[in-house]
């Protein structure tokens, strides 16, 4: 089969999709199928070869490792040759028609909200993951859980808010701590803070400027970090999440033993069960399909509190989705062309 990766792009998380990518499109060669690996962002720029060549030309090593800060998207925007507002670098989309499917190695708002999704399905490819629609409402928190609660998934009280600088001090006199300050469209924790104190959270809403000061502000649960991946619409087997330092944010996520994982999570089969429904649950509720990620705080009395789940999960070294379904025997190349055949499934409507 041939299959165009799609890595990079435009986002916090650029970093973690490139390494993504290359996990990926190295597994599916492996698999024996032909791969080009492809930065949605920058494209074929300053690629002298063909098309048709790009499926052999080798996979970057420096894409490989995930660097411990997100990358300054100015600089990133400033050093393509191509400066219109295209997310799409040079020919991408043309290297995409060559294609069978489209693997979206993919992170964050430029990927997993939908808008790469709808591109490529106007142009009548097929890609893996949900769909442009359901993309779109899991990306967005607040709307994430307004349709879970209403499901009968348990999630930490929360409200949505638009603010400017000027209604920063408002905004702390009204807000109970502690509490988490979340950007509504962000991924890997990039821009989360945990506020204890007033201080605290005068600091995370200033920090929730800098991403457009559209947040959710939610209840902190104390409780134990646990995820859940879903594949073919099932839950493979939780992972807990213990962070040495602080707690599960961008640096803890993506740096080799920054944070001890255990899977499966050693917590009791009705805790598990608990869990593996409700993940399900979200993941029908929102009309996602072929794979996915839930995050879970579970209190010390088995309820999991549903925080977010991410439809594009990472595919690193060092991610949770891979380590999930190696828990039930399926080796991450296996894992991979199972996306991809369960995706083009999804595209047929079958």
């Amino acid at each position: 089969m041939n299959i165009v990766v799609l890595a990079g792009g435009l986002s916090g998380e650029r970093n973690v999709a490139l390494s993504s990518g290359t996990m990926v499109a190295q597994a599916l060669r492996e698999r024996g199928h032909r791969v080009a690996l492809c930065d949605l962002f920058f494209g074929l720029e300053g690629y002298e070869g063909t098309l048709e060549s790009c499926y052999d030309a080798p996979i970057p090593e420096a894409w490989k490792k995930v660097s411990r800060k997100a990358p300054d998207l100015a600089e990133i925007r400033a050093s393509r040759k191509d400066q219109s507002a295209s997310l799409f670098g040079e020919r991408v989309i043309d290297l995409c028609r060559t294609a069978d499917v489209v693997f979206l190695a993919l992170h964050g708002d430029c990927g997993e909200d939908g808008r790469v999704q709808a591109a490529l399905n106007m142009h009548g490819i097929p890609y893996t993951g949900s769909d442009y629609i359901s993309s779109a409402i899991a990306m967005d928190k607040d709307l994430t859980k307004k349709i879970v609660a209403t499901a009968g998934v348990v999630t930490p009280e929360w409200k949505s808010v638009s603010y400017t600088a000027a209604d920063v001090e408002a905004l702390i006199a009204e807000t109970e701590v502690p509490c988490v300050v979340k950007p509504n469209a962000s991924g890997s924790s990039i821009g989360v803070s945990i506020a204890k104190t007033k201080e605290e959270l005068r600091a995370a809403l200033e920090v929730g400027l800098d991403f457009g000061g559209k947040c959710v502000l939610e209840q902190y649960i104390e409780g134990r970090e646990i995820q859940v991946a879903l594949l073919e619409g099932k839950a493979l087997p939780s992972i807990e999440i213990i962070p040495k330092v602080g707690f599960y944010d961008y640096e803890n996520k993506y740096q080799p033993g920054a944070a001890v994982e255990v899977c499966p999570a050693e917590i009791p089969a009705e805790w598990e069960k608990k869990l593996g429904e409700a993940a399900e649950t979200v993941f029908h509720a929102l009309g996602l399909s072929v794979y996915s990620r839930a995050d879970f705080i579970v209190t010390t009395d088995g309820t999991p509190y549903f925080l977010e789940i991410n439809n594009l999960p990472g595919m690193t070294p060092t991610s949770l989705v891979p380590q999930e379904a190696a828990a039930v025997g399926i080796s991450y190349g296996e894992l991979c062309e199972r996306i991809v055949n369960a995706s083009l499934k999804a595209r047929r409507g079958n």
